[in-house]
């Protein structure tokens, strides 16, 4: 075998043998097969079994952006607190992988001939924590929960695609799309589309029954979530959820955070702030994690809030932020430089032929002048979006002063920001955990159907780049052909990062920290925090 292949095959035979699917004695003659030596086997094989999941023991997740206004409504959901929620005791369709592969969870299989007809064939034998049985009927009506206007869920500019969604018998979901859509299984990943139970045709969306992984005792909008006991029927079996019992802690406070977590308070905690990071790798208790993917650091400026709805005011804007001076005394290099759209490196059509905005005071200072704006303008910020946001907003409004624009910075109360500030106001901080595709990022944030256009880009203000920006999107997500997605995408990201009112600054690692207790598979997925917010499914007590 070539040395790639090699090292593929002994990672499947030590994660065989980590999950019990082979024995030790097995693993051995396979691994002494591809020409290792002894030694290195016999270290293989101590590695694997030493990454043995274990049972037992009481899991203690603390976990920022708590809110009181949260709600176990998926439609509603904001936050990694409350997808810690809600990861721990429901599921979805489909969902992004320790190795940000897109994997069947509640389906089985999936079959497409042409992109646009999709067909789910469920898990048999699943069932809510109730007892009831999951249906593709309860499936459907999730769906259509989510599709209705009146929802306003924050997964409707995904499902907007969907013609038709019909259940055939219960073990069938047939998904018919307006066009095609290569990317669809992604979508389903979305933590919104969880499916609760239903009963007499109508979605329980308040329910504390899910089909997951442990059973939810008590819920506690920005306080935390209680999971007393583990589902003995999980469809997953035994292979994952290894906790006896799961408490989500809602701690917004990063310093709070750290503190629990170094007086051994709770085991895991989320959004360490990397100016004090050095505390805790001083404790040789406490083991810092950090996963890269696709999540980013945003400034959105709303078109729909005069002065933003000024394409100079936001090209000044753009110009007037040092984004590495964000990256190096902010994120301390966890992190690199965005360019004012969301598509990561880690995406197949990223453009990295699109010329990287930097900070340039005497362009900045051309358009504030060009755009007739005079006076201050008002950005608000917090310690939700981020451990450290407020310091580099306070970097922002000084490299701003630097082009003659007066940027005064606001401090906006922790509880409530998402709802109250996040969307609202004019000129605020925000970030995203990003999306495993493309389309389902643009059609997240960015297009003119989605709840969530955080910057009003199209949705509510229309200018001939947005107009262009969802032709491109849509015609996309059903080109076949990779060349000419390639092409489309590129230029929906430079439309973007000229005219959107999205200032995408940094994509930034997820960095968390915890008892060395803890231990987990080889690979922690970074398609949100804390492995996908699935800690509490994947992770175990050593």
């Amino acid at each position: 075998m070539k040395d790639k292949k090699i090292d593929k095959y002994i990672k499947e035979q030590s994660s065989k043998l980590t999950k019990g699917l082979i024995d030790r004695r097995q693993f051995m003659m396979s691994v002494l097969a591809t020409g290792v030596t002894l030694p290195i086997a016999l270290s293989l094989a101590d590695k694997a079994v030493a990454a043995t999941p274990k049972k037992g023991g009481h899991l203690r997740w603390g976990n920022g952006a708590a809110d009181t206004t949260d709600t176990l409504d998926p439609a509603t959901y904001q936050s990694s607190f409350m997808q810690a929620t809600a990861w721990s005791y429901q599921n979805c369709l489909t969902v992004v992988d320790s190795d940000h592969t897109i994997v069947g969870e509640l389906a089985e299989s999936i079959e497409s001939d042409d992109a646009q007809t999709w067909v789910y064939n469920l898990r048999k034998g699943v069932e809510f924590h109730n007892g009831k049985s999951m249906t593709a009927e309860d499936v459907v009506l999730n769906y259509q929960y989510h599709m209705n206007p009146d929802t306003a869920s924050a997964a409707g500019g995904l499902l907007s695609q969907i013609e038709t969604i019909s259940a055939d018998g219960n073990d069938r979901v047939i998904f018919k799309l307006k066009g095609a859509n290569a990317d669809w299984p992604a979508i389903t990943t979305d933590y919104h589309i969880m499916i609760k139970p239903t009963k007499d045709g109508v979605v329980d969306a308040q329910s504390t029954v899910g089909t997951g992984p442990y059973i939810m005792d008590e819920f506690n909008p920005g306080v935390g979530a209680k999971f007393g006991k583990r589902n003995p029927n999980y469809f997953k079996g035994d292979s994952v959820a290894h906790f006896d019992s799961v408490e989500v802690i809602g701690i917004n406070d990063p310093a709070t955070r750290q503190a629990a977590l170094l007086n051994g308070e709770i085991d895991w905690m989320n959004g360490v702030d990397l100016r004090t990071a050095n505390l805790l790798t001083r404790d040789p208790n406490v083991e810092i994690t950090a996963a890269s993917g696709y999540a980013h650091y945003t400034a959105p400026m709303r078109l729909n809030v005069p002065p933003f709805d000024n394409f100079d005011v936001r090209m000044a804007m753009k110009f007037a932020i040092k984004r590495q001076e964000i990256v190096d005394k902010i994120m301390l290099g966890y992190g690199t430089v965005g360019n004012d759209h969301p598509i990561s490196t880690a995406h197949p059509y990223h453009n990295n032929a699109l010329e990287q905005r930097e900070f340039d005071a005497d362009k900045a200072a051309y358009h504030w002048k060009k755009s007739g704006v005079s006076g201050p303008i008002e950005i608000s910020t917090s310690e939700v979006p981020y451990a450290g946001c407020t310091d580099a907003t306070n970097l922002i409004a000084a490299s701003a002063q630097e082009c003659g624009i007066d940027l005064r910075v606001k401090k906006e109360p922790e509880d409530g920001y998402w709802s109250n500030v996040w969307n609202t106001k004019g000129f605020s901080m925000s970030s995203w955990g990003g999306r495993p595709t493309e389309d389902m990022m643009w059609s997240a944030a960015f297009t003119d159907d989605t709840e969530w256009n955080e910057a009003a880009w199209g949705n509510l203000v229309q200018t001939d780049s947005t107009v262009r920006f969802n032709e491109l999107v849509r015609a996309a997500r059903s080109e076949l052909d990779a060349e000419k997605r390639k092409s489309m995408y590129w230029e929906a990201q430079a439309l973007c990062n000229y005219d959107g009112g999205a200032i995408v600054y940094a994509f930034n690692q997820y960095v968390g920290a915890g008892s060395k207790k803890l231990a987990h598979g080889e690979d922690v997925a970074g398609n949100w925090e804390s492995d996908g917010n699935k800690l509490s499914e994947r992770w175990w007590f050593a």
